[in-house]
């Protein structure tokens, strides 16, 4: 599965749709969004926007990329947009093999690629402003 979703993000599912019987190892990541100190600001929320029709895309090339490049047999990556308050899940990757060695390197692999080459922005929302992140565009009062 890879997928930008509004809603929030069903980790669970994720995990128990890459299950097998033939794998020894099921790796997941998840980034949450934290409550950060900015200038002595916190972060209110995140808020994320993509590029719908290439961020499809480039999950599905992410998870191709992956499948050539480890023994894996099974990898979900799904982004959420919108907003995201803290401790709610913003992305998940979960990756499935029968070793452990490959799903913790593609599931890392996922998560880096996923900041170089799919088009989704992320704007941190604190109680006086808000920027950009990334482009560092953004307000303060």
């Amino acid at each position: 599965m890879f997928a930008i979703v509004e809603e929030p993000i069903d980790v669970g599912a994720l995990i128990a749709d890459a299950q097998r019987p033939d794998c020894g190892a099921v790796s997941t990541f998840v980034g949450t969004t934290r409550v950060d100190q900015n200038d002595g600001a916190s972060v209110e929320y995140l808020e994320y926007e993509a590029y719908r029709p290439m961020a499809d895309r480039k999950l599905e090339e992410i998870g191709a990329e992956i499948e050539e490049r480890w023994d894996v047999r099974e990898v979900s990556i799904v982004h959420r947009i919108g907003r995201v308050d803290p401790g709610q899940a913003s992305v998940a990757i979960v990756v499935a093999s029968p070793r452990r060695g490959p799903a913790f390197e593609a599931s890392r692999y996922a998560i880096e690629r996923i900041k170089v080459v799919v088009p989704i922005w992320k704007r941190e929302v604190w109680s006086d402003g808000y920027v950009w992140v990334g482009s560092q565009v953004g307000t303060r009062t």
